[in-house]
């Protein structure tokens, strides 16, 4: 008998039987946009018709070393709604509407049951965004990744009219900034978290409270802010560089952002972080979402409706500052955040 593929480390058999298990997954994700079947060599899929001059949006992320934590602890079951967040929230900044995602999924040797249920979480995370999975890629790479290591990457496309992006970012001096909450550090810092639990040992080992925040899933805020993005100036979604550098994105030259930090309630994994790491505030801000996984800025005027739409739709949203002029002071327990730096009160 010669050499096969699988004497080299790749089971086509098991690459098809994934397939297989995946289907049901698949199909409940479908939108009437999808043209075709999972299987093919490429996904095909025609534009939402509610749409008068459309435009795409796409993004692309992973899920980081969170991954590493996941398969370290068995946790393959949601790292696949990390994926998807990842990229949805980011065309949501724009008030895309998610339409569809691939995935790529890469291992050093195919575990068909774990690749399964990472899939699972990858399809829960398009049902919550509404967007199709219509398609992605199993690769098998021995040498590449240890046998029971791997790793995730997705793409999203989302459209969005025309109008709303020449509009852009209109944020101006007093605009109120919404952040809506997180469940924990997301898929975000998590090499120098798995650098500080190595660090902790047994000492000071994470709370159950500590572990379930890290292993939280990132929340999807695609359909509770849609609804209210006609209200929105500028929206950010907050992943690295933290609360320091993405609500910054959406000013000009000539504002800046203050947040009061005291407008929400810290995660527990949030202090741990900091006590653990002895982090200065500027490194966990800048590094973590700290709480807040993304903002909305609206007119002051709309603040209040655009919470209450907010909470309706299952958030917690928060009035954590708002926009003003380049070069402002801080007040007390605030900060101020433009391209000059950061300036604490």
């Amino acid at each position: 008998m010669g050499n096969t593929y699988r004497d080299a480390g790749v089971d086509i058999d098991a690459g098809n039987e994934l397939v297989d298990r995946i289907r049901p997954a698949i199909a409940r994700t479908m939108r009437p946009e999808i043209l075709n079947d999972l299987g093919g060599f490429a996904a095909f899929s025609s534009i939402p018709k509610n749409y008068q001059d459309p435009v795409l949006v796409c993004a692309t992320d992973g899920a980081g070393t969170k991954v590493e934590l996941a398969i370290a602890h068995d946790r393959h079951d949601t790292i696949g709604q990390d994926l998807v967040a990842m990229c949805v929230n980011d065309v949501l900044v724009y008030g895309a509407e998610p339409l569809l995602f691939l995935d790529y999924f890469a291992t050093g040797k195919l575990d068909v049951d774990v690749a399964e249920r990472v899939v699972n979480g990858i399809a829960d995370g398009c049902a919550l965004a509404g967007c199709a999975l219509p398609g992605g890629e199993t690769a098998e790479m021995p040498g590449m990744y240890g046998p029971s290591k791997y790793d995730l990457a997705g793409f999203c496309v989302g459209v969005v009219e025309r109008n709303r992006v020449s509009k852009g970012n209109t944020t101006a001096t007093g605009d109120a900034l919404i952040g809506i909450a997180s469940d924990g550090p997301h898929s975000n810092g998590f090499s120098l978290i798995r650098r500080l639990l190595q660090q902790a040992g047994t000492m000071a080992a994470p709370s159950d409270v500590v572990w379930n925040e890290f292993f939280a899933p990132t929340r999807i805020y695609v359909k509770a802010v849609l609804p209210i993005a006609e209200y929105a100036t500028g929206m950010a979604h907050i992943t690295g560089g933290g609360l320091i550098e993405n609500p910054v994105r959406m000013l000009n030259d000539n504002l800046a952002i203050r947040l009061d930090l005291n407008e929400w309630q810290r995660h527990e994994s949030f202090h741990w972080i900091k006590d653990v790491g002895n982090l200065e505030e500027f490194e966990l801000l800048r590094t973590f979402n700290c709480g807040i996984g993304f903002v909305v800025a609206v007119r002051a005027s709309d603040a209040n409706f655009v919470k209450a739409k907010l909470a309706e739709a299952g958030e917690r949203p928060f009035e954590i500052g708002c926009i003003v002029e380049r070069g402002s002071a801080p007040d007390r327990r605030s900060v101020v955040i433009d391209r000059d730096g950061t300036r604490f009160g």
